[in-house]
C-alpha cells in the first residue's frame, strides 16, 4: 500500500509503501542498529514494514495477530527507527501510517476497525491523545469511526472508505 510521510524540515510529503516483511528482511533488520527490538521473535506473526519508495531501508515495523473470534486485531509490536524518533527525527507520520493500516486491515476483515494494543505506561497518553485510543483495562483500542479517522488521515483517502 503506497502512503505519505511528511519530511519534518519542509513538509515536504515522501512516497512511501507499507509491505509485508520477507524472511530476508528479518536478518537485515536485526543487523541493523536502528531496531532495538528482536524482530525474529515476532516470525510467527504477520508483519509489516513501512520504507520510502525510492528507497529499501525500513523506516518502522509493526506486527499483528489476527483474532477472528474476538472481530479484532491485535498490535502486538510497533517500532520506529530510532533515527526516526523525538525531536531529532526527520520524517514524521511513520507510527500514524502503521496504526492507520492496521485499522484499514480490520475493515478488510470485517471487524469494524476494531484495533487493540498492550502498550507501555509511558505510552498510554500518546497513543489517546495523538490516535484517539480509548482505554479497555489493559488494552487500548479504536474501531469504527476512530479507526476511519485515522485511515482518512495518515493512508490518504480523504473520505471514509468504510
Amino acid at each position: 500500500m503506497q502512503v505519505n510521510l511528511q519530511e519534518k524540515s519542509t513538509g515536504k510529503l515522501l512516497a512511501a509503501a507499507i509491505e509485508s516483511v520477507e524472511a530476508n528482511d528479518l536478518i537485515l533488520i536485526r543487523q541493523d542498529a536502528e531496531f532495538t527490538f528482536d524482530w525474529t521473535l515476532e516470525s510467527k506473526k504477520k508483519i509489516f514494514k513501512l520504507h520510502l519508495v525510492e528507497s529499501a531501508k525500513i523506516l518502522g515495523l509493526v506486527s499483528i495477530i489476527d483474532i477472528p473470534e474476538e472481530f479484532r486485531i491485535e498490535i502486538s509490536l510497533l517500532e520506529v527507527a530510532l533515527t526516526q524518533k523525538g525531536r531529532k527525527k526527520a520524517i514524521e507520520r511513520i507510527a500514524g501510517c502503521l496504526i492507520a493500516y492496521c485499522c484499514w486491515l480490520a475493515f478488510e476483515n470485517e471487524y469494524f476497525g476494531f484495533v487493540s494494543l498492550v502498550p507501555k505506561t509511558e505510552l498510554i497518553e500518546h497513543y489517546q491523545s495523538k490516535y484517539g485510543f480509548m482505554q479497555y483495562g489493559r488494552q487500548l483500542a479504536v474501531e469504527l469511526d476512530q479507526a476511519n479517522l485515522l485511515i482518512q488521515t495518515y493512508l490518504d483517502y480523504g473520505k471514509k472508505p468504510f
